[in-house]
């Protein structure tokens, strides 16, 4: 990871954001205190005063709310450093966490469960801690990447290993909202998980914004990157479908999956104009449907930003940046077909069937009493339809100097400024030069544009196989035998005898080997030897990873002497898993559930007496109508079946999300 103490712009603000964060955990803590004083009193008195006090409770989180909006349109960061005539590209700023310290629940539950001296694993347990901490501060290259995908991989571990169905390990995950700055805890490392995987996202978004435009190879990056970041963001839709966060929900996934796609049109148009566009008749058609394709997503991710329950909790500015990009790109394909109409004539040379098929793909329909073939060849129907693409254009360029002139946030950035002013001026330039006698006798209206591309842009899933990451505890035994999951006796030391030259028993299977074909009357069975055991030591050596002919090996090495094995027997596993769940999250409007984050401190009075009601933290269908303002999440369904053993990493990611 990066230096958390560097001053580069980057990391002074997600320094912000942290500050913000807490900022916000302090106001909405205050607005939850006051909330619950205002239904407990009868005093009018009281009334009016915490009346009072939540109205500047509320002024403040709507004051840092904005403040956090800064943060998330402060896109000028995130560019290349190289100077640019280009509107700014948007990307994600990563979600903010804090420590967790993995030791004491570690050491426990490889003490308990594994039955092994769980001091000899704290180098493990600091390497993943350390891992855990780097991630808060990933470098924005691919390595950075590869360092969030590698901790996200030994997660998967880590959940297999030490998070068992059937209770939680008693460590708190604190993830905060990206766009709202309100915490969200969990006991469930899929919200880890989920985190980790937005985060990801966040970073291919950083990555693609960072790239330099004004090159081939630069462009190529930026579509690539912002294709894995739909790619993930996307995954994380797909996967974790119930995430109590605001920033990870179906809904809000759905809208940037939307605007990292646009992002990387976008790009796709720039580097098809980058070696600069020719005035000529086919490239202007060909110009005119990619502009009007970029123009068109736009417009489908302005119109998602504005649909519930997006649209609280989405910057304002973003949605205006859609808006305005939507607009401005309109105005560019209006402009390209009016430049194709005023400055190429058919000429006796010209292609006549060809330049009729190419215009007429660019409408749906022509305006009455016009026709391709006819338009092509009378030079005042030529001139009117131009014109008429001129003041369309000129109309979308002045909606988008509007709207980015009534966003405060838009306003300061100068390039976005610049950009705009500049292509409406010439849309007036070219208006201008254009006759003006017949202005008043033409009442055409310029049809629309019809929109396609010959780069299909879709997103690029995850590659997780390509990070090769090795299990820190890999000492604890293969993960299909030693997980969570599987309850073991203690091991117990067997002492082997051999009679006449055999054991008395056979082995079979793969790492760790099992007691197979045991004689009941032999010297081992006395000792208390079982079918079934597993062999997880030979003369004091681990061989947990060894196979048959490994640990057979080592019987034949000591000859007729005797020998120390230690075995473990499978318990049984049929416990049922939990139906509570302790988890909470916060929203900004839904505030109750914030009574959890104070539970340390705000112990409750033992001496009243109240009525036996149901855990808060609990999930059922009492709850859920009782606690309606928070947003809990269940760890399991009451009544589900076990889910079978998880074989690697990537099984929980399948088999569980229903959890999520």
């Amino acid at each position: 990871g990066c230096n958390p103490l560097a001053e580069t712009g980057r990391s002074k603000l997600q320094n912000q954001r942290a500050v913000l964060n807490q900022q916000i955990l302090r106001a909405v803590r205050m607005r939850a205190g006051a909330e619950n004083l205002l239904r407990a009193t009868t005093n009018n008195k009281v009334r009016e005063q915490v009346l009072l006090e939540l109205s500047f409770v509320n002024s403040d989180l709507q004051i840092l709310k904005e403040e956090l909006e800064g943060l998330n349109i402060s896109v000028e960061v995130y560019q290349n450093t190289e100077e640019t005539f280009s509107i700014p590209l948007v990307p994600l700023g990563l979600k903010e966490t804090k420590e967790v310290d993995f030791t004491l629940p570690l050491k426990d539950f490889i003490l308990e469960h594994y039955s092994e001296d769980s001091s000899e694993y704290e180098d493990e347990i600091a390497d993943l801690m350390d891992l855990r901490q780097a991630c808060r501060t990933p470098s924005r290259d691919e390595a950075g990447i590869e360092m969030l995908i590698s901790y996200f991989l030994q997660l998967g571990y880590v959940e297999n290993r030490f998070f068992p169905p059937t209770r939680h390990m008693g460590v708190l995950f604190t993830w905060y909202d990206s766009f709202t700055g309100v915490p969200v805890c969990q006991q469930n490392l899929l919200l880890e998980k989920a985190s980790i995987l937005f985060n990801i996202g966040a970073l291919y978004t950083q990555i693609g914004t960072r790239c330099n435009r004004q090159t081939q190879a630069g462009l190529e990056n930026a579509v690539d990157a912002f294709q894995r970041a739909a790619g993930v963001l996307s995954y994380l839709k797909e996967t974790f479908t119930h995430t109590p966060s605001y920033d990870m929900s179906p809904a809000m996934l759905n809208v940037l999956v939307k605007m990292m796609l646009a992002q990387a049109q976008e790009c796709v148009f720039e580097q098809i104009g980058l070696p600069g566009i020719r005035n000529e008749f086919f490239t202007l058609v060909k110009m005119t449907q990619e502009v009007a394709k970029v123009g068109e997503v736009y417009m489908l991710v302005n119109t998602a930003m504005n649909q519930e329950p997006v649209k609280e909790n989405i910057p304002y500015s973003w949605s205006k940046l859609a808006q305005i990009k939507s607009d401005h790109y309109k105005a560019l394909a209006h402009y390209f077909i009016a430049t194709i109409l005023c400055d190429h004539e058919l000429q006796s040379g010209d292609d006549e069937d060809q330049q009729e098929k190419a215009l007429s793909q660019l409408y749906d329909y022509m305006p009455e009493g016009l026709m391709v073939l006819t338009v092509l060849k009378d030079k005042v129907q030529r001139k009117q339809l131009g014109k008429a693409h001129l003041r369309k254009a000129i109309v979308y360029h002045e909606e988008a100097l509007r709207v980015c002139g009534l966003c405060k946030k838009l306003r300061n950035i100068d390039v976005l400024q610049e950009v705009l002013t500049a292509a409406h001026k010439r849309s007036l330039l070219k208006y201008a030069q254009q006759e003006t006698e017949d202005d008043f006798l033409s009442l055409i209206q310029a049809p629309d544009i019809l929109p396609k591309t010959e780069y299909k842009i879709e997103t690029i899933a995850p590659q997780f196989s390509k990070v090769k990451v090795k299990d820190f505890f890999h000492r604890l035994g293969p993960l299909t035998v030693f997980s969570a999951k599987q309850r073991w006796t203690a091991p117990r030391t067997i002492h082997i005898h051999h009679e006449e030259g055999e054991l008395g028993f056979g082995l079979k299977g793969g790492s760790p080997v099992q007691i197979y074909c045991l004689d009941p009357v032999c010297s081992a069975a006395s000792m208390g030897l079982k079918e079934g055991d597993y062999v997880v030591s030979v003369g004091g050596v681990d061989c947990k990873w060894l196979g048959v002919n490994e640990v057979l090996e080592k019987f034949r090495n000591v000859g007729e002497q005797p020998i120390e094995i230690e075995v473990i027997s499978c318990q049984d596993t049929a416990a049922s898993m939990h139906s509570k769940s302790a988890t909470y999250s916060v929203g900004m409007q839904k505030t109750y559930s914030l009574i959890c984050l104070a539970m340390e401190e705000d112990k409750i009075d033992q001496t009243k007496k109240a009525p036996l009601k149901l855990p808060f933290l609990s999930w059922g269908t009492k709850n859920r109508q009782k606690a309606a303002s928070t947003l809990c999440l269940p760890s399991a369904v009451a009544g589900s079946s076990q889910i079978k053993k998880q074989l690697s990493p990537f099984t929980l990611l399948n088999t569980e999300s229903s959890l999520y």
